[in-house]
């Protein structure tokens, strides 16, 4: 008996130790303090208009500029932070410590923050912007900004995520792979990977929903030109000023896509998936 806990058995006869009873008051708070936010969505909406204000030609440009971007910029997360997490996870260099507090700083920075250091890399007067405008390449104010701004708030969540998984794993059988002599990438492609995939795919998923939330970095590197960098999110804020109740109905319709994404990942943890 653990002083202040309640044991007890499961049917299978393992040990299960209870939590103290006063925990549950701050956790009830804590779920009101988020679903509260929700239901007030809910009884702002006019039901009457709902179909036809998620529906408007603005509204649906939005929703599938937001989907694609969110795609495009989780492509690109898994493509450069599956190489980050394995080197911070399995590398062995110096100022490795400091290389990560780097890869993991759009965590804590303000998402306007790093619209602004964006468009002062890749906008036209910016460090890398000029050499790109000199062959004729714009990348402010375009598509390809709005999945840069978002690629750049949601890599984070993916390197963040699978390096924990590549920690947990360990590397005992990549070591017995590799003295049977599996050369590194063998190593990697049929050990390490199929051992952190549902970290991986975990990932993916919080970057995804990242990036279709993303606002702040957006609208400061990519503006809000409708049907090229107006997302869903941005649509929202602009509706808000102009047609409050189009911008509840939008908000409610931002959270059903991502109701549906943590459905989705619930579904696959609880079928081992992830």
């Amino acid at each position: 008996m653990i002083s202040g806990w309640r044991a007890g058995h499961d049917p299978d006869g393992q040990v299960r130790i209870g939590l103290p009873g006063w925990t549950y008051l701050p956790a009830a708070l804590g779920v009101a303090f988020l679903t509260l936010p929700l239901i007030a969505v809910f009884t702002e909406i006019d039901w009457g208009d709902f179909v036809s204000l998620v529906t408007s030609e603005s509204a649906r440009t939005a929703l599938v500029l937001s989907l694609k971007t969110a795609s495009a910029s989780t492509l690109a997360c898994v493509l450069l932070g599956v190489p980050m997490a394995l080197v911070l996870a399995r590398g062995r260099f110096r100022g490795r410590s400091m290389l990560r507090s780097l890869v993991l700083l759009p965590l804590v920075m303000p998402p306007v923050v790093g619209g602004i250091a964006l468009l002062y890399t890749f906008g036209r007067n910016g460090l890398l912007g000029q050499q790109l405008e000199a062959f004729g390449i714009r990348i402010a104010f375009s598509t390809t900004a709005v999945v840069l701004a978002q690629t750049f708030v949601s890599l984070p969540f993916l390197v963040v995520s699978l390096e924990g998984a590549l920690r947990v794993s360990g590397r005992r059988y990549e070591e017995v792979a590799a003295t049977l002599g599996a050369r590194p990438t063998t190593v990697l492609r049929r050990v390490t990977l199929p051992l952190v995939l549902p970290g991986l795919a975990s990932g993916a998923v919080l970057a995804f929903a990242r990036a279709l939330g993303e606002f702040g970095a957006t609208i400061t590197f990519a503006g809000s030109l409708q049907g090229v960098t107006r997302t869903l999110p941005l649509e929202i804020y602009l509706q808000r000023e102009t047609d409050p109740q189009a911008a509840v109905a939008l908000s409610l319709l931002l959270i059903l896509v991502a109701v549906a994404i943590v459905l989705l990942t619930h579904r696959h943890r609880t079928a081992g998936v992830l």
